[in-house]
């Protein structure tokens, strides 16, 4: 029997492609261990797939002036001997990164140990946990064709991103009854990420009057975020976060609203769902949600409306387009040659392992 620990967090969709490998993994025998951050958001979501879950230090690795980065940098020595003691312990076959700023503690720890490293990039362009890490690592998964440019010593290899099987199975049924919407309305879900997203919540709730002439919608708004005087509004439901329920609310959703988190809109793909997606702009990111958005886009499986132009008018206006355009753009998803990425990464993970 093989094992295998894997890491990434600091949001959901650092996490939620490690999910997906989980029953594969389980089926080939392998025993999954996870090592995360002691109060991060991959904590609470690990623990509830019953896999075993290190906590170590974990400094955050920012690309603006802060006090914190004098800190920090302390942090992540103590979250690496950490790290190390655990797989040294633990003994690994493997490593699987999914990134983050926990993961680099770890990536170099394994590499101390010689334990083989996997990392996973899902956009375009490589994260910075993952370019500090990329030396440690025997190889890196991408979802992008373009990625493998950014990626030197031939250490790239293009297998997609993975997505979970059970986001495939809901019941549009079960998705209606839960938000509670009757009547032949379109379903539209808005979801911003799994931290949220202010910017889009605003917008959204500024129209609301105006969607709700023609639509219903679910909106998952983001941990605290939740808008009380909304709450008996007939034809809109709001969630803080959704778990098991989103692949029923997936299913329902006849257009989504969305951020274009690489994780995010492959799953928009593979469920063939038509998006408008609102990409995280360059003032908050190093901007790989445009580039991720443009080429969804330029392939046909999108719409999208930059953060900058986004305003009550422009959105009304787009989701309109959208509905009235769906079956173009469910027509260019069915005919993508693009694949789930489980099994490229397992096959790899397969390869490496020591």
């Amino acid at each position: 029997m093989k094992k295998i620990i894997m890491t990434g967090g600091g949001s959901a969709g650092h996490v939620t492609p490690n999910i997906a490998l989980f029953p594969e993994l389980k089926r080939l025998g392998y025993t999954i261990e996870y090592i995360g951050s002691n109060d991060g958001i991959e904590k609470e979501i690990i623990e509830r797939e019953n896999i075993k879950y290190f906590g170590i230090s974990s400094g955050k690795l920012r690309r603006y002036i802060d006090l914190k980065n004098i800190s920090d940098p302390f942090k992540v020595v103590k979250g690496v001997l950490e790290a190390f003691k655990i797989i040294r312990k633990e003994k690994p076959n493997i490593v699987f990164s999914k990134g983050g700023f926990v993961s680099v503690p770890v990536v170099m720890a394994a590499y101390m140990n010689r334990v083989p490293v996997i990392a996973h990039e899902s956009d375009i362009t490589p994260g910075l946990a993952n370019r500090i890490s990329a030396p440690y690592c025997t190889k890196i998964c991408v979802t992008f064709p373009e990625s493998l440019i950014a990626i030197s010593g031939n250490k790239g290899v293009l297998t997609g991103t993975p997505i979970r099987k059970e986001i495939l199975d809901g019941s549009a049924a079960k998705g209606r009854e839960i938000c509670g919407f009757e009547g032949g309305k379109p379903f539209i879900l808005v979801i911003g990420g799994s931290l949220g997203s202010k910017v889009i919540n605003d917008n959204v709730r500024a129209c609301l009057t105006k969607l709700l002439e023609k639509y219903c919608v679910a909106h998952i708004c983001g941990k605290g975020n939740l808008d009380e005087s909304l709450e008996r509004l007939k034809g809109y439901k709001q969630f803080e976060y959704v778990s098991e329920e989103l692949r029923d609310i997936f299913a329902a959703a006849d257009l989504v609203i969305s951020r274009a988190g690489a994780n995010a809109i492959f799953e928009l793909l593979a469920l063939r769902k038509p998006n408008l997606l609102v990409p995280l702009s360059k003032k908050s990111s190093r901007g790989d949600q445009i580039l991720n958005a443009e080429s969804f886009k330029k392939s046909g499986y999108s719409m999208v409306l930059e953060e900058e132009a986004l305003d009550e008018r422009s959105l009304l206006d787009n989701i309109d387009k959208l509905y009235s355009e769906k079956d173009i753009f469910i027509g260019k998803m069915n005919s993508s040659h693009i694949k789930d990425g489980v099994e490229e990464i397992i096959k790899m993970i397969g390869i490496c392992s020591k």
